[in-house]
C-alpha cells in the first residue's frame, strides 16, 4: 500500500500520540473500576495476574489496532475496506470498522451521563456538601442526583458540549491541545491525592493490599459454613483480570485505530503501545494508592463495589481534615479522565462523516454529538422515570442493556476480529512492514496475536455472557 497521510491531520510527535492514546485508555475504568475490582478479588495477587493479562491480551491487540489504523490512514470503516482489498479479502471486513464506530458511539451516549455525575460531585465537594456527612446522607445525595432527570440531563449536556468543543477543533487544535493539558493535569492531581493518602496513617496498609500478593485469594474462593471454612478452586478473578485488561485499553471501539491513523510513520508502534499500556497501568495503580489508604483510615470496605467512588469515598473525605479540598480534586480528576476518553469515543464517527459526506469537521462533530446526546437521554431516564419493571427488557433498563451490549458483546467481538484480521488475514509482509520489529519480537507478537490472544478474548466473551 502506498504511503499516505490522513486528511484529518497527524500527531506532531510520538509523545503526542502516546498522550492521546493514553488519554483514551485512562478513563473512569482506571479510577472508578480498577480499585473496587482489586478490592473484591484479593489485592496484590490480582494486580500481578492483571499485569500478566495486559501483556498477553491487551498489548498485542493494541499493537494490532494501531497498526491497522496507521496503515489505512482513515476512519476505521474506510481503513478496514482498504486493508481488506490489500489483503484480497472479503469486503465484509468493513463491518469490523462499523462495529468499532457504533460501539464507541453507544458507549459515549451513556458514558457522558456517568461523567456528568462526576461534574456534579465536583460542585458538591467544592460547596462542602460532604463535610461530616453520614452514610445515609451520602445515599440520599446520590439518590437525589440520579432520581432527578432534569439535573442529570443538564450535567449530561454540559459534558457532551465539553467533548464536542474539543473534537470539532481537529487533531492539532483540538485533540492534541486537549491531551497536552489534560493528561499532565490528571497525573498531577493523582500524585497530589497519593501524597494526601500518604499522610492518612494507613498508606502502608493500602500499599500492602495492592502489592503484597496472596494467591489463595485469586485461585480459591472461601466461605464459612457452620463455623468451618470451606475453600474451592475458582478462576473467576483470573477472568475478571483478563476482561479488565482488555477493556481498560479502549480496544475494539475504533478509538485506538483512528488515533493510530494520525500516528507519524517513523514512530515505533511496539514502543508506543508499551508506553501506553504502562501509563494506563500506572494510573490505575496510583488510583489504588490514593483510594485504599483513605478507605482503610475510615474503616470502610475495600471491596465495596461500584459504589466505592460515589457513595463510599465521600464519607471518608467528609470526615478528614482538608477533605473538602481533596474531594474536589478527586472528582475533578474523574472528570478529566472521562473527558480524554470521551473525545476518542466520538472521533471515529466524526472522521467517517468528514470522509464520506465531505462535511466540515465542526458540522460532523455537532451531528455526532447531538445524536449521542439524544441517545444518552435514554440512559438519563433509566435511573428514574424509566427505572420501573414496565420499562425493562430482559430485566434490564436501557442503560443496563447498552452497557451489556457494548462491554460484553461488541468490544470482545471487535477485539477478537482485530486479532484474527491482523494475525490471519493481513499478509506477513504488510504487518511486518508496519510494525518494523526485529525478527524475534515480530515472531513473538505474531504467535500471540494468532493463538494466545484470540483464546483469551473468547474466554472473556464466554464469561461475559454467562457461559463460564
Amino acid at each position: 500500500m502506498a504511503e499516505n497521510r490522513s486528511i484529518h491531520g497527524q500527531w506532531s510527535s510520538r509523545l503526542m500520540f502516546v498522550l492521546a492514546a493514553s488519554g483514551s485508555a485512562v478513563g473512569l475504568g482506571n479510577i472508578w473500576k480498577f480499585p473496587y475490582i482489586t478490592g473484591e478479588n484479593g489485592g496484590g495477587a490480582f494486580v500481578l495476574v492483571y499485569l500478566a493479562c495486559i501483556a498477553l491480551v491487551g498489548l498485542p491487540i493494541m499493537m494490532a489496532e494501531v497498526m491497522l489504523g496507521r496503515r489505512g490512514r482513515q476512519s476505521p470503516i474506510n481503513t478496514m475496506a482498504d486493508l481488506a482489498s490489500e489483503a484480497k479479502a472479503s469486503q465484509i471486513w468493513r463491518l469490523l470498522g462499523w462495529l468499532g464506530v457504533v460501539a464507541g458511539f453507544i458507549i459515549l451516549s451513556y458514558y457522558s451521563v456517568i461523567a456528568g455525575w462526576a461534574i456534579a460531585y465536583v460542585v458538591r465537594s467544592a460547596a462542602g456538601t460532604f463535610t461530616n456527612v453520614t452514610a445515609d446522607g451520602v445515599e440520599s445525595i446520590f439518590g437525589a442526583l440520579v432520581g432527578d432527570w432534569e439535573r442529570l440531563l443538564a450535567w449530561h449536556t454540559l459534558f457532551m458540549v465539553m467533548s464536542m468543543l474539543v473534537v470539532a477543533r481537529g487533531v492539532h487544535h483540538g485533540l492534541e491541545k486537549a491531551v497536552r493539558v489534560l493528561m499532565p493535569a490528571l497525573l498531577v492531581l493523582l500524585l497530589i491525592l497519593v501524597g494526601y493518602a500518604f499522610n492518612t496513617g494507613h498508606f502502608q496498609q493500602g500499599f500492602d493490599f495492592l502489592f503484597k500478593p496472596d494467591f489463595s485469594k485469586v485461585f480459591y474462593q472461601c466461605e464459612t459454613i457452620a463455623g468451618a471454612q470451606s475453600c474451592s478452586f475458582t478462576g473467576e478473578p483470573l477472568l475478571v483480570a483478563m476482561g479488565h485488561a482488555f477493556f481498560t485499553l479502549s480496544l475494539g471501539m475504533g478509538a485506538i485505530m483512528v488515533y493510530g491513523s494520525y500516528m507519524p510513520r517513523k514512530s515505533s508502534i511496539a514502543g508506543a503501545s508499551i508506553l501506553i499500556a504502562i501509563m494506563d497501568t500506572v494510573v490505575a495503580l496510583l488510583a489504588g494508592l490514593a483510594i485504599f489508604p483513605i478507605v482503610f483510615a475510615n474503616e470502610l470496605a475495600p471491596g465495596a463495589g461500584p459504589g466505592l467512588i460515589f457513595q463510599t469515598l465521600p464519607i471518608a473525605f467528609g470526615a478528614m481534615p482538608g477533605g473538602r479540598f481533596f474531594a474536589t480534586l478527586f472528582f475533578l480528576l474523574l472528570v478529566f479522565a472521562a473527558w480524554t476518553s470521551a473525545i476518542s469515543l466520538i472521533e471515529p464517527a466524526v472522521a467517517w462523516l468528514v470522509e464520506k459526506r465531505q462535511v466540515s469537521r465542526t458540522r460532523a462533530s455537532i451531528a455526532c454529538g447531538f445524536t449521542a446526546w439524544l441517545l444518552g437521554i435514554g440512559t438519563v431516564l433509566s435511573f428514574n422515570v424509566w427505572s420501573g419493571e414496565e420499562y425493562q427488557l430482559f430485566g434490564k433498563t436501557l442503560f443496563d442493556l447498552l452497557d451489556f451490549l457494548t462491554a460484553n458483546i461488541m468490544l470482545p467481538l471487535g477485539g477478537l476480529l482485530i486479532a484474527i484480521f491482523a494475525g490471519w488475514v493481513m499478509t506477513r509482509q504488510a504487518s511486518a512492514d508496519e510494525l518494523r520489529m526485529n525478527n524475534a519480537g515480530y515472531a513473538a507478537w505474531r504467535f500471540v496475536i494468532r493463538y494466545i490472544t484470540p483464546l483469551a478474548v473468547v474466554l472473556v466473551f464466554l464469561k461475559a455472557i454467562g457461559v463460564l
